[in-house]
């Protein structure tokens, strides 16, 4: 008997909010951590100082990351704003993948 069933790949959208969602989660988790341990908080002028000349470059990564991200929310609230109710799809009508 052969298995005529087939998958899909993860749209890149999904894939895009997981990995904003785990970088935002690593980043509360080490925040934590380092806190239980130290006491305190991150000092961001010590880290920018230890991050030397490259500094620049790590806040530029997170603006554009964070500006991507409020870019897509934006997005994503604008488009269903647009989208009729009579358009969308009742849930009841949508299947789970297996």
């Amino acid at each position: 008997m052969e298995n005529t069933e087939t998958r899909e790949d993860w749209a890149l959208s999904t894939i895009c909010w997981y990995a904003v969602f785990v970088w935002f989660g690593a980043s509360l988790f080490s925040q934590v951590v380092y806190l239980g341990f130290n006491g305190t908080p991150y000092d961001a002028k010590l880290m920018l100082s230890a991050a030397g000349p490259f500094a620049w470059v790590i806040i530029g990564i997170e603006i554009v990351v964070w500006a991507v991200t409020a870019i897509l929310v934006a997005a994503k609230v604008t488009n269903r704003l647009n989208v009729k109710p009579n358009e969308m799809a009742p849930s009841d009508a949508i299947s789970p993948q297996t």
